[in-house]
């Protein structure tokens, strides 16, 4: 039996099934407030899917099978702390209508982060930030600083051009302190604001640490000795914290022990612009929609055949749209991404000049999720994929031809196999399923039983998604054995 890093999947990834009722419907029995949550009608085909994210905010809905935009708070109104609330909107919440929603944990309701603070010349001295190996200093001064509220930040302060340069937060542009949540240490020793202040430049060890209250009022970062260093800081209740790992300064939630994360970011239409995710390692799958305009989805997988090398970031699939692999430079930059950013060329659909855009990064967890691919042999004992774990979720394309997201979960399928009640990510299908047995969801994979052009043609390359279900692993004593039914 394989065995999980995470200690609970079902408090990183859970399906929730519930019925619609067409005024404002709060959506419980998670465990855990979602970060990202994807919710389809099933038993019907003409309602769209939509997507949400505590990142941009619930209301800057999307769909998976439209180039539509948000913001519009009749889809989704919050996050909670044990699941969603949909609005009135009948693509989530018709009354009487039954409904899938699929939710992901990212950096939750507390992240932890660490800021290395360096000063700069620039038009006198301004503060900058490195990036997150601190092998790169962020190429513009005094940014603006999204903290997320619970969340808790530590500001490294020790670099030899901050010794005069004593780094405080405050309600004003420069001046004012801001005592809520904050310590100061110096030397690894705790001190007053004025200890900390007055003892500054003799410190070998420096650190801000903040822990945002809910709340928090409009704050500013700014050198208690000199005006003009610093810049603001938005505490605002979205998720998600600044990142400066790329050439665009993004704003990320990451979960590290699934290896998820989400970033929101301004574009600026030029090719070579990149971005950061945060898991420390190059995703496996990724996912790009522009916010602000009628604009395709962009999908990349790490199996997909480059038009060089394996996942080269030469080629990128639409997800509202059932054709196989596009290759155009425009999307990716013909790169592919790195253990800390990801590469943005200069189409519209990724990196519009101006424009708001959301990214989903993944990368395979042992245990908890794996992105693949499989051969298709088009019998009823068709090929098994091993994950490692049971799927409680799958979603399936054809790798070099049309064919659609083709979805499967447990939950729908009351855990019994065969799992035929499926979706397409890329239409409206109500996904009935099919008289056909389609597949089975097993202890350590899945295993394709129909002769079906969606999933398993003859000879045919196809790329996969998967998460887990709960399996023994970890350390809580919750975790269940994950077997076949």
């Amino acid at each position: 039996m394989a065995y999980s890093t995470t200690s609970k999947q079902s408090l990183h990834f859970k399906t929730k099934l519930y019925s619609g009722t067409g005024s404002s419907n709060a959506i419980t029995g998670l465990d855990f407030q979602p970060d990202f949550t994807w919710v389809k009608r099933y038993d019907s085909g003409t309602n769209n899917h939509r997507l949400a994210n505590a990142v941009t905010g619930a209301s800057e809905v999307h769909s998976s099978n439209i180039a539509n935009v948000g913001p519009d708070s009749s889809y989704f109104s919050s996050f909670n702390s044990d699941g969603f609330t949909v609005g009135t909107a009948a693509d989530p919440n018709a009354s009487g209508g039954s409904y899938v929603s699929w939710n992901w944990l990212a950096g939750g309701t507390a992240p932890t982060k660490t800021y290395k603070v360096v000063v700069v010349s620039d038009g006198g001295n301004k503060y900058r930030f490195r990036n997150s190996t601190d092998t790169a200093t962020f190429g513009a001064s005094a940014q603006t600083l999204d903290l997320q509220e619970g969340g808790t930040y530590t500001f490294d302060v020790s670099d030899s051009t901050m010794s005069s340069h004593p780094f405080v937060i405050g309600t004003a542009a420069n001046g004012t302190e801001y005592s809520t949540g904050v310590t100061y240490k110096l030397d690894n020793v705790t001190k007053t604001y004025s200890q900390y202040t007055s003892g500054f430049s003799a410190a070998t060890s420096r650190q801000l640490i903040i822990t945002v209250a809910a709340s928090a009022p409009a704050l500013y970062y700014w050198c208690s000795v000199h005006s003009g260093m610093g810049g603001a800081i938005n505490t605002n209740t979205t998720f998600g914290s600044s990142n400066f790992d790329g050439t665009i300064k993004c704003t990320v939630s990451h979960n590290s022990a699934t290896g998820f994360s989400i970033a929101r970011y301004v574009g600026t239409g030029s090719g070579g612009a990149t971005i950061g995710h945060e898991l420390g390692v190059k995703p496996h799958f990724m996912m790009f929609k522009n916010l602000d305009a009628n604009v395709d989805w962009r999908v990349w997988h790490h199996q997909i055949n480059g038009s060089g090398s394996l996942g080269d970031g030469t080629r990128t699939y639409r997800l509202n749209n059932d054709d196989y692999w596009n290759t155009d430079n425009s999307i990716l930059n013909d790169t592919a991404p790195t253990t800390s950013v990801a590469t943005l060329g200069s189409s519209t659909m990724v990196n519009a000049s101006g424009q708001i855009h959301v990214a989903y990064f993944f990368v395979s967890k042992p245990g908890f999720s794996k992105f693949g691919k499989y051969w298709g042999n088009f019998e009823t004992d068709g090929p098994f994929i091993y994950t490692g774990f049971k799927p409680s979720f799958v979603m399936v394309k054809k790798e070099g031809a049309t064919g659609p997201w083709r979805m499967f979960d447990t939950v729908r399928a009351d855990g019994v196999n065969p799992a035929d009640k499926w979706l397409d990510a890329n239409t409206n299908s109500g996904g009935v399923g099919s008289t056909d047995v389609q597949g089975n969801l097993l202890s350590n994979g899945f295993k394709l039983r129909d002769q079906a052009n969606a999933f398993n043609t003859n000879d045919t390359q196809y790329v996969y998604i998967s998460f887990g279900q709960t399996i023994v692993g970890g350390s809580s004593t919750q975790n269940i054995p994950a077997t076949a039914r």
